[in-house]
């Protein structure tokens, strides 16, 4: 292996540590640890640069930086880690604790080794860098840092109290929270200007932990968080070396293009392999399933829906009542100018709301704090406050044809309605019951389907309402009849079944004949 043979130490910087300190540091004294380039100084390519600067340039508490594989974005964390272990940013701030966090040890494990390769490949180096390897540690004794690689399947991070932080591959946390995530990101309180740096592929969902602390650094209110993202515009053809290109700067530099490639018409040919494809090379958010809908083509019907006072003169709906501690959905459809503009309503008890985030692992608080979803008073489901919002917001305002409801429950509900003043005659007249077996959801579900084929559907990409349709999976009889399933459905479904039940009464005919398989990525 290469090595310096000179035993030069790395300058000593007390002032700011600044991006280029950082770059000048790493292609100095850092070599390749492995792949095709292995055993050469290290040259980073222009995107890190641009990284390593937007972190040290200027004041930052959390960097993201979201990129799809094959990026060389853990060999980037090493180099990072190294800086502050015996590089300028630990001469600056000596004597502080260094971590790195993993879903499982040999994740855990990847960024260590790939350290412990450097420190091995440099002479000086070696000489400044004690390597634990039973315990996964670096330690340099004569700045007194330490770093371990800790894992979410053996926690050992209470206690501690890191500078620095790396979660690795965050994107695999599945729903808004992480125990390992939130234990490290509260044990900093006691450093001054800690730096916590997330480095992953996205999620494959906008509910989960790494999706929601995207989305809200996007909105640009904390100039400290930075958000570096590379990712494949989601209207782009994604079977194109330009969409490959757009997610993936490195493509022109280090990456194997004939691989990529491979895995690109792979995807082309076989469509159970699109949603990895589109996750782990473009890094779009796309589930790994075969949902009801696939998420390209829901996502192709996100335009916002007119208004419903603005000449649309009729509107139909479906209510898809919960039990009492439960997700209540209300949709209504009304058509114009050819397409059907959806518009949804979610209620949740207020005092439920965090708990049902948690055990659902779906961010309903952040849905609600953002106007998403509603809440009812108390710990149950207050059906007359839905009672009370269905007559004052719809029925009192707009010409409804049409209010279709599950059997279930509704006996109980409509005592509701008449509680808030609805009259018997328009209940009558209304409400439609509407069976969730084989008869009545087929149809209906083709109809949905044909309207999303032809894109005669606008829902603004509601974030419950996508959630609800991305969950949402079917199941068939012998006689090819479908229906969705909560069963093998991968989290709640209301919105899903409301849409349904309120294209199943609208006047529009079934498209007779679509093939479920045309509509599952």
């Amino acid at each position: 292996m290469a090595s310096r043979r000179s035993r030069q130490k790395a300058p000593l910087i007390s002032d700011h540590v600044t991006g280029d300190d950082v770059i000048e540091f790493c292609e100095k004294y850092l070599f390749v640890p492995e792949g095709r380039f292995v055993g050469t100084p290290l040259k980073l390519a222009p995107f890190q640069k641009d990284i390593v600067r937007a972190i040290y340039d200027s004041p930052t508490r959390t960097a993201i930086i979201s990129i799809p594989r094959k990026n060389a974005k853990t060999a980037l964390c090493a180099c990072l880690l190294l800086n502050h272990l015996v590089g300028p940013s630990a001469r600056s701030k000596p004597n502080n604790q260094l971590f790195s966090s993993a879903r499982s040890r040999d994740q855990a494990a990847i960024v260590f080794g790939l350290a412990a390769k450097m420190v091995r490949m440099n002479g000086d180096l070696a000489w400044l860098v004690k390597i634990n390897q039973t315990q996964k540690m670096l330690s340099c004794p004569s700045l007194g840092t330490v770093y371990r690689a800790l894992s979410a399947d053996a926690t050992r991070a209470l206690g501690l109290s890191p500078s620095f932080i790396i979660h690795d591959e965050l994107g695999q946390v599945v729903g808004p929270q992480d125990d390992l995530f939130d234990a490290l990101e509260t044990s900093v309180a006691a450093q001054e200007n800690p730096l916590s740096v997330i480095i992953s592929t996205q999620s494959r969902r906008d509910a989960d932990l790494l999706s929601t602390l995207i989305d809200t650094a996007k909105l640009g209110e904390d100039e400290r968080t930075k958000l570096i993202l590379y990712a494949a515009d989601p209207d782009i053809d994604p079977f194109t070396e330009t969409a490959i290109k757009q997610a993936n700067p490195a493509f022109d530099f280090f990456m194997n293009r004939t691989e990529v490639l491979a895995m690109m018409r792979d995807a082309q040919r076989l469509p159970a392999r699109e949603p990895g494809y589109r996750n782990l090379i473009l890094n779009q958010r796309v589930e790994n399933n075969a949902p009801f809908v696939s998420t390209s083509l829901w996502e192709k019907c996100g335009d916002e829906p007119q208004r419903v006072d603005d000449g649309i003169t009729q509107v139909y709906a479906g209510l898809d009542l919960s039990s009492v501690s439960d997700l209540t959905a209300f949709v209504m459809v009304g058509q114009k100018n050819g397409r059907w503009h959806v518009h949804p309503t979610f209620w949740l008890p207020s005092e439920r709301v965090e708990d049902i985030a948690r055990e659902s692992r779906m961010p309903f608080n952040l849905w609600r704090d953002r106007g998403f979803l509603k809440t009812t008073p108390g710990a149950s489901i207050d059906y007359d406050f839905v009672a009370e919002f269905l007559r004052r917001e719809i029925v009192s305002r707009h010409n409804v044809q049409a209010i279709a409801f599950d059997r279930w429950n509704m006996k109980q509900f409509a005592r509701s309605l008449l509680r808030v003043g609805v009259t018997q005659q328009q209940i009558d007249s209304k409400f439609i019951p509407f069976g969730q077996g084989w008869a009545s959801m087929s149809p209906s579900l083709r109809a949905l389907e044909q309207a999303i084929l032809d894109k005669k559907i606008a829902h603004g990409g509601h974030p419950v309402l996508a959630s609800c349709m991305m969950n949402a999976c079917i199941i068939t009889d012998d006689a090819g009849n479908r229906k969705f399933s909560k069963r093998k459905s991968s989290g709640k479904i209301d919105g899903a079944v409301a849409l349904v039940m309120a294209m199943g009464v609208t006047p529009e005919k079934p498209g007779g004949g679509v093939d479920i398989d045309t509509l599952i990525a």
